[in-house]
């Protein structure tokens, strides 16, 4: 019993936490506003945290491989698992909404002059790449800059040879410090995240009744059900039986820890924690999983198609006509990938749906509400994806 209570302790305090803030958020609204701002605390501290270790754990796990052909297999496996598990998403999700209709919706206008800001498409894509200053890499809003930086400083190090020695060094201590920094900021995820999902509850309770309750409630049976059943289904090709009962044994944390914060960012320290005792391999989990956190996302494909045909809905469009469904099909992997992994990081991806459909400004504020209410269970998806996603690669991948 002792063991069991040591080995399952962080998650049984974590749903603690999680449960007591619940009841917070329904039954106490009005404390929910003091209690705040320790979940803010908290993240803040985790988010400032993690963008070194992603800095770290790639640039540290491409300098350390030795041979080049590892590496561009890594890459190549990585890049066809993203892809698969993308269009896997969304044509099940297709699918679900073939199956099982749902009326129009209707949404407000007051979300409309915001969203329909337009915005120079080449800055727009330079600005997804780059930023102009050093400094500026290190922020969670430029995820993709650093993680390209990151891949740089790693070739880099490769490349000078026995000169880099002291740099690589310093970034495989780099890592393994940042590693321990983030396991002491995780000691008091119970308090953080149970205050910042009291404010969920609050905040976003009320709201998925009414107009939304339909399209959200596809979502959410659709979205349960590709939790359950897909990520099995990739833990099994990963490592037979083996896989499946190491995997649903370790998701379980950061399972949770996404569905606090809505934030796959968030999640990270997690999924590489549960990704080491899962028994995948450090080259490539450092690379899968931060990568993953900004490049591959189920929910975040499945919440798209549920938006386009919400918003094709609203318009009176058929949806399910050829070549809506290749551009949708299109759409959301693009969508997928440049969505980032913050809180409410999918709104980038809306408006380009917005932009590539030309929709009418009635389907606007439809599609960011319905962004903002699956959320939580998005970020569940894209997240824990990370993990089984990383499972897969390892699966073909010996390094």
């Amino acid at each position: 019993m002792k063991e069991v209570l040591k080995n399952y302790s962080g998650i049984l305090l974590l749903l603690l936490g999680i449960t007591v803030g619940s009841f917070v958020g329904i039954f106490l609204p009005e404390v929910v506003s003091y209690i705040k701002p320790l979940g803010d605390i908290f993240l803040n501290l985790l988010f400032v945290s993690v963008v070194p270790l992603v800095f770290f754990a790639v640039a540290n796990s491409i300098a350390s491989l030795e041979q080049d052909s590892k590496f561009g297999k890594i890459l190549l496996i990585m890049s066809f698992t993203f892809l698969l598990f993308i269009l896997i998403a969304a044509v099940f999700t297709i699918f679900a909404v073939y199956f099982f209709p749902v009326a129009s919706i209707s949404g407000s206008s007051e979300q409309i002059a915001e969203a329909t800001q337009e915005e120079n498409w080449g800055d727009r894509i330079v600005s997804f790449f780059t930023v102009g200053e050093f400094t500026e890499l290190f922020s969670r809003r430029n995820m993709l800059a650093l993680l390209i930086f990151a891949f740089l400083t790693g070739f880099a190090t490769r490349k000078a040879g026995e000169n880099g020695t002291p740099f690589r060094v310093f970034i495989a201590s780099g890592y393994e410090v940042m590693k321990e920094l983030l396991l002491m900021i995780m000691k008091i995820a119970p308090i953080g995240l149970g205050a910042y999902f009291a404010y969920q509850v609050a905040t976003l309770g009320p709201q998925l009744f009414g107009f939304y309750a339909k399209p959200l409630g596809l979502y959410y049976v659709a979205g349960i059900i590709y939790f359950f059943a897909f990520f099995t289904l990739y833990a099994f090709m990963a490592n037979g039986q083996n896989g499946i009962k190491s995997f649903w044994k370790n998701a379980v944390y950061p399972t949770l820890t996404a569905l606090s914060t809505c934030s796959s960012f968030a999640t990270m320290p997690s999924n590489l924690a549960a990704a080491s005792k899962i028994g995948i391999s450090n080259q490539v989990a450092n690379l899968v999983i931060p990568i993953g956190t900004t490049l591959h996302k189920n929910g975040s494909s499945m919440s798209s198609i549920i938006k386009i045909y919400v918003a094709f809905q609203i318009i009176g469009r058929d949806f399910f006509e050829p070549s809506n469904l290749l551009l949708a099909i299109g759409i959301t992997v693009f969508v997928s990938i440049v969505a980032g992994g913050i809180p409410n990081g999918g709104y980038i991806g809306e408006m380009l749906m917005i932009s590539v459909y030309s929709l009418p400004q009635e389907a606007v504020p439809a599609v960011i509400i319905i962004g903002t209410l699956v959320d939580p269970l998005a970020t569940v998806l894209n997240a824990v994806g990370d993990i089984v996603a990383a499972m897969f690669v390892n699966r073909f991948v010996k390094v």
